[in-house]
């Protein structure tokens, strides 16, 4: 096994590409990989304060000149998934028209862009399995040499749509790239989690994601005579990939997607803010103990990984370029991280900007002209607080759920609805919003995704508690189990509306499997209290006369999404999108009427989700009672005789 220090000390001395590790061969053949991940639909630049980076028109340009300058027998360029993100960016495209006939400037951007493979991620599934289609169609229609879309552990049979661009040829489990007369394998995997963060549809996951990926190997090894096999996924980190390879044969190399780390070497310029998390490439084993190196970029456009390698004529990784890294897309002028100018700048790809950057850019300013309200407060969106507390953006966004419930419910024959709860990874802003001006494009910014308020007519009491127990099943406290002033968590903590709860972190949390089955129940939810006083649950137990409830949601955790286990029960989807409810409900003389108030949207929140100390009081069995009923009337007949 070898570092990658030993690789890059065996790459510079050997100057002549000639014997590598016990391996002779005249002609070594050398490959750059150019590669990047979650775009995610940041087309314009990297966002507020570091708009000198990122940028789909920079990246082009950045990609062509890597690829241009190349030296190598060989340039691939690959994209490991979520290629586009609902947002205002992505809703420049929905305005386009429907369905068939709408504009993509997500795909025209791949297009421009040139991957030889791209990878689906769960992202890219986010309004569906027709939307997908219609997606990839449209590149497929608009770009030269299209590369194939990639994922081998989904099976698209049950979409017809996806289905039919499978047998076409533009969606596979697996490519081969034939370059410099050598034959390469690309391999695709999606996260097996897919069904439970995205909207698939009836795309079957296959979760046995390590005898998968080993087939598709032994396939294109043995039957289509490829001996170099890069594995391509979108598993949600490196972690998760190093894990997969450690079960895995015939990997040369890796690169991760959805995890969004930042693999880089020690000299690498940053985009400001950006730190090294690890060194690029990470080196990993697999099952034979054979070193596997394994890349990956942060998102957004920001860098491009290029990974310089040479393997021999056996297919046999040899060295890695001590040259390799993580590329910043940067403008004219921009100064990176570190403080120094970064040294290789570009300018955007006219083209690109032309296509892509100005009809998006045009919409996204429209969008921001348009103030909806004045905010008192500032609003806490920030990721990790969203995710693992009651924050008063929380509040906001699940009163306006529960507010568009309320107002759309008459018409489709229901009554009024008591609750409302969202996922905290549905709510994407990711920043405070200061005090001051709201405009149309924070809504969109907050919500981004195409997810519709959704109304359960009854909910009972004991639901409710296994809803509840699976919002907070993620949480963990930041410290120890004697600290519980903080605590992380993950998408599927809950914002909520129309009642208050509270948990307790340090009991057991509730386990639900790949099935949606319930293993182990949970113990974590305390109290549960509604708006008007009434109690459902006190001290963990259900109480005897608690009513059934009404509950608004989206239609993503309506279906199951994030794990949540609303079940078989029935829902009437009220046609319009949180981030339009979260709109009505700013603007509207029936809720804020323009105004976020201080008042009503305190920082910190207002107590709606509260962690304790207290623990479950259990129930005695009825059998219990009856045993201690019958020994206080003995004691008192007893007594009678006494007398």
């Amino acid at each position: 096994m070898f570092s990658k220090q030993q690789y890059t000390l065996i790459f510079a001395s050997v100057l002549s590409w000639g014997v590598l590790f016990n391996h002779q061969t005249a002609y070594p053949f050398t490959v750059t990989i150019l590669h990047n991940n979650d775009g995610e639909s940041q087309l314009l630049n990297a966002g507020s304060g570091i708009e000198n980076f990122g940028g789909v028109d920079r990246f082009t340009t950045l990609v062509n000149d890597l690829r241009n300058n190349a030296t190598t027998d060989a340039v691939l360029t690959l994209s490991s998934g979520d290629n586009f993100l609902a947002g205002p960016e992505f809703n420049a495209s929905l305005a386009t028209g429907s369905m068939g006939s709408r504009i993509y400037y997500d795909a025209l951007a791949l297009g421009n862009i040139g991957y030889d493979a791209i990878i689906l991620g769960n992202h890219d599934f986010d309004f569906g399995p027709d939307l997908l289609a219609d997606f990839i169609a449209f590149y497929n229609n608009n770009t030269v040499n299209a590369a194939p879309y990639l994922s081998a552990n989904l099976d698209f049979s049950g979409e017809a749509n996806l289905q039919n661009l499978v047998n076409m040829g533009q969606i596979a489990s697996s490519a081969i790239v034939e370059k410099g007369g050598q034959k390469i394998g690309i391999i695709g995997a999606t996260t097996p989690n897919l069904p439970f963060i995205s909207s698939p549809g009836n795309v079957s996951v296959n979760q046995d994601v390590k005898t998968v990926v080993q087939g598709e190997i032994d396939r294109l090894t043995t039957e289509e005579g490829v001996n170099k096999i890069i594995l391509v996924s979108h598993l949600q980190g490196v972690n998760e990939d190093e894990a997969l390879i450690s079960q895995l044969q015939g990997v040369d190399i890796a690169i991760a997607g959805g995890g969004d780390e930042i693999l880089a070497n020690p000299d690498d310029q940053l985009v400001p803010g950006d730190s090294r998390q690890d060194d690029y490439p990470r080196i990993v084993q697999d099952i034979n103990g054979n070193d596997v190196p394994l890349v990956t970029t942060a998102g957004n456009y920001k860098y491009v990984g290029q990974l310089v390698v040479e393997f021999d004529d056996n297919g046999e990784l040899l060295s890695i370029d001590a040259g390799s890294g993580p590329v910043v897309v940067a403008g004219t002028g921009a100064i990176a991280g570190d403080g120094n100018p970064v040294t290789q700048t570009v300018v955007g790809d006219p083209t690109v900007q032309s296509q892509i950057n100005d009809p998006v850019q045009n919409f996204v300013d429209s969008l921001a002209n348009n103030i909806i309200a004045v905010s008192e407060v500032n609003l806490d969106g920030r990721r990790n607080a969203i995710r693992s507390q009651e924050t008063n953006e929380g509040n906001l966004v699940a009163d306006a759920i529960l507010f568009q419930a309320n107002q759309s419910a008459a018409g489709f024959g229901l009554g009024s609805v008591d609750i409302a709860l969202t996922n905290g990874g549905g709510i994407r802003n990711d920043t405070i919003i200061p005090a001051g001006d709201i405009s149309e494009l924070d809504t969109f910014d907050i919500l981004p995704f195409g997810n519709f308020v959704s109304i359960f007519p009854e909910i009972t009491p004991t639901q409710l508690k296994t809803i509840l127990e699976n919002a907070v099943a993620s949480i963990s406290l930041m410290d120890n189990e004697a600290n519980i002033d903080g605590a992380s968590g993950t998408g599927r903590f809950a914002q909520i509306a129309g009642f208050n709860f509270t948990y307790n972190p340090t009991e057991t949390p509730i386990e639900i499997d790949g099935d949606g089955n319930i293993t182990i129940p949970g113990s974590r939810i305390i109290d549960v209290t509604l708006e008007d006083g009434t109690k459902l649950i006190e001290k963990g137990r259900i109480l005897g006369n608690a009513p059934s409830v009404s509950v608004a949601t989206v239609d993503f955790l309506a279906r199951g999404g994030d794990q949540y286990p609303f079940g078989d029960t029935p829902f009437t989807n009220v046609g319009v999108t949180y981030q339009q409810a979260l709109a009505n409900y700013i603007e509207s003389s029936l809720g804020l009427n323009g105004v976020i108030s201080a008042a009503d949207y305190p920082e910190g929140g207002e107590g709606r989700i509260s962690l304790t100390t207290q623990t479950v009081v259990s129930t005695p069995e009825p059998s219990s009672l009856l045993g201690l009923g019958l020994l206080v009337l003995g004691f008192v007949v007893k007594r009678k005789v006494l007398k």
